[in-house]
């Protein structure tokens, strides 16, 4: 199982917190690990479906890129 980092920014609050687990959670291929104030571990089945779950924060109102 591939693992990644996500940097959000945005997210300031446990509602913002929320909204980012539910976009994460809906995501194919998305397993949700933790979610703090500013970043987002998560944990893939499928070769890093990177891009699919930054669109879903996209779609939530977040920016979002890989961790470095």
């Amino acid at each position: 199982m591939a693992e990644f980092t996500l940097k959000i920014d945005g997210m300031h609050c446990a509602s913002c917190v929320r909204r980012v687990s539910q976009a994460l959670s809906a995501t194919a291929g998305v397993a949700l690990n933790e979610v703090t104030v500013g970043t987002a571990k998560l944990s893939s089945a499928e070769p890093l479906p990177v891009d699919a779950a930054i669109a879903a924060l996209a779609k939530a109102g977040f920016a979002a890129h890989l961790e470095s």
